[in-house]
């Protein structure tokens, strides 16, 4: 057997285990209390990058001295997967929102806000924390959480929580097997978020990824600006190279061209090594879009527009293209999804094609298949008991967490075709769009409540763990690794990492405070929006329904276009994440990107374009190694940093 061939080792799984803590807590640093290169909010995490190139530094060195201890490539891959799954967990759009929700509500009531008498009624009490004494301590900082009452007052939330976050990642995990077979070796696309990771631990023993001269060339580029800024930040005489936003609004100032809004330049290089993955269309399309949104204000503020609250809707525009995208991957998946369930549910021998293999073993068998699907009913009652139990209104329900799945589904179809180094997406889950749709008059008390827990893991999709979970089934398949071990890593790491991510952002609180935190900000944007849906009930918002109709329609339009004719290049992916707020930082190094990728195909060809890639992998490395190690540098010394990164 294969070195790669080998399965889950109880060694991966114990040095995952022992980074999923370290890596929770360097996750909650950066992003609530320093505030500075959100790793999260970028599609590559950068901090499992540096740490999966420590190994394989570290696996260099022992192949000389000791090669029996070096790191196999399933081990790193195991330790890559469960290191993705705790980063997204403690990251900006989960736990960092989530954990606030349990306490906001209770600690910062008062009669002025009357939050009391409105919804404190209709919060569960094993989901929250009320204790004045407990929450003084932790919103006020100079304590720890190590104490008898303080660990007793959060246990039963965290506990639930937790519990929740875990089957909502399992239910993820099960449908990412049933359809990874399809969108991997039938569909073959790209997957181009996992070429340097997957560069880097196909070669575990490093003889050969270390040796390129490109990949070090990129690297020195990158890593010599990424010093230059750092050395900067320390002492100022030193110049710098700026690559972060410079804006152009200033430029436009008179209308209509001041609608514009912030219009950023930055000159990320570990962007433009990301876009050169991308599939050229994909990255026309999202850089297109993106100044077709800058168009649509324009024209909007011509047309005397602008006066509309929200327009030109942009969340939800992206909300129906989303949709759209994910409508379209389950209806090119239909075949495939009809032969599963005919596995499942039915002997192998009726199945359409009887010799498909199960996406979690090469032995051919419908066993993954039915575990998945046994995994994601169960997964989902759960879900509706533990909602139902919190008082939400049953039908709302799985109304709610089939918007929840149906983003996440797009989402993972958006970064196995089109790779976008960002996809946040903001405000667009179910605790929006149902009072959207329905009215908030529609819903009681007690369902409103739960919507702002909702928004702990819908505020934005930055740093979604489902595409994660794909990636590394798709990286499993390339190295030949059992999808079984990567399944059982993700497994583990879903629930031991939920539970190191709410450990670190209470031990983080009780030593700085919470009031003192950007997770006090989180608490206060879901309770005062549940505030105002009580105070001031809502009607349908046609306006914004009707915006979402137009986005799905329009995502339509762009991929039936794009079947019909091949020189089409515009596409739904591209429109949809092209109006996230994030993609306000890359668009123009993905036009970079894009730019010098159309040169080298067209006039070095294939060839060309494969002896390029190691310099734009070097690009990736070396602005997400220095920056981890100036990272680093702030954690040790408490000394403010360069920040690389937003």
């Amino acid at each position: 057997m294969r070195e790669s061939e080998r399965g889950a080792t109880f060694r991966a799984i114990l040095i995952g285990a022992i980074l999923i803590p370290i890596h929770a807590y360097w996750t909650i640093q950066l992003e609530t209390v320093r505030g500075g290169a959100y790793p999260t909010c970028v599609s590559l995490f950068y901090n499992v990058v540096f740490c999966i190139f420590i190994l394989i530094l570290l696996n260099f060195l022992l192949n000389k001295l000791s090669p029996k201890l070096v790191l196999h490539e399933g081990e790193l891959l195991l330790i890559y997967a469960m290191l993705c799954i705790v980063t997204a967990l403690a990251g900006h759009d989960m736990v960092q929102v989530l954990g606030p929700a349990l306490s906001h509500g209770g600690w910062f009531a008062t009669p002025e806000n009357e939050w009391a008498e409105l919804f404190h009624a209709y919060i569960p009490p094993w989901l929250s924390v009320w204790d004045k004494g407990i929450l003084e301590d932790y919103y006020k900082g100079g304590s720890t959480l190590y104490t008898v009452e303080h660990l007793r007052g959060w246990l039963r939330p965290v506990l639930w929580w937790s519990a929740f976050l875990f089957v909502l990642l399992f239910i993820m995990n099960g449908i990412n097997i049933i359809i990874r077979k399809q969108w991997t070796e039938q569909e073959r696309l790209s997957y181009p978020i996992t070429q340097l990771p997957l560069a880097m631990m196909k070669d575990a023993k490093a003889s050969n990824f270390l040796q390129q001269k490109l990949l070090w060339i990129g690297f020195a580029i990158a890593a010599g600006i990424t010093i230059l800024n750092g050395l900067n930040v320390l002492y100022p005489t030193i110049p710098a190279l700026q690559t972060k936003a410079y804006d152009l609004r200033p430029f436009f100032t008179e209308r209509p061209w001041n609608a514009i809004g912030w219009t950023p330049i930055s000159l990320y290089p570990f962007v433009i090594g990301l876009s050169f993955f991308i599939p050229l269309d994909l990255s026309f399309s999202s850089w297109f879009f993106y100044l077709f949104w800058k168009a649509e204000n324009i024209v909007g503020a011509m047309l005397g527009l602008r006066g509309l609250p929200r327009f030109p809707y942009v969340n939800e525009q992206s909300f129906g293209a989303y949709i759209g995208i994910c409508i379209f991957g389950l209806w090119g998946s239909r075949k495939h999804l009809r032969n599963v369930f005919k596995l499942v549910f039915t002997s192998r021998k009726k199945a359409d094609d009887s010799k498909e293999p199960s996406p979690l073993s090469t032995g051919g068998n419908e066993g993954g298949y039915r575990a998945a699907v046994a995994g994601i009913f169960l997964g989902m009652l759960f879900l509706i008991g533990f909602c139902y139990r919190a008082g939400m209104t049953f039908w709302v329900i799985p109304i709610s967490f089939l918007i929840y799945y149906t983003v996440s589904l797009a989402i993972t179809r958006m970064r196995a075709e089109l790779g976008s180094p960002v996809h946040d997406l903001h405000f667009s889950g179910p605790e929006r769009i149902l009072p959207m749709a329905f009215g908030s008059h529609f819903f009681n008390g007690s369902t409103l409540t739960m919507f702002a827990f909702f928004n702990g893991f819908n505020r934005a999709y930055r740093g979604h763990p489902m595409p994660h979970q794909l990636e590394s089934l798709k990286m499993a398949e390339r190295m030949r690794i059992s999808g079984v071990s990567v399944s059982i890593a993700i497994v583990f790491a879903s629930a031991f990492g939920a539970l190191a991510a709410f450990w670190a952002l209470l031990h983080i609180s009780y030593r700085v405070g919470a009031g003192n935190t950007a997770t006090r900000w989180f608490g206060q944007e879901a309770f005062n929006q549940l505030q105002s849906l009580m105070n001031n009930p809502t009607n349908t918002d046609y306006q914004g329904i009707s915006f979402i109709s137009i986005g799905l329609l329009f995502s339509f339009f762009l991929m039936i276009m794009r079947r019909r004719f091949i020189w089409w290049s515009f596409h739904p992916a591209g429109y949809a994440v092209s109006g996230s707020w994030q993609m306000n930082t890359v668009w123009f190094p993905i036009l970079l990107s894009w730019l010098a990728k159309t040169i080298i195909l067209k006039y070095g060809g294939l060839k060309a374009h494969r002896r390029a890639t190691p310099f734009f992998l070097g690009l990736i490395l070396g602005e997400f190694v220095i920056g981890s190690i100036w990272m680093v540098l702030e954690l040790a010394t408490g000394v403010r940093m360069y920040s690389f990164w937003i």
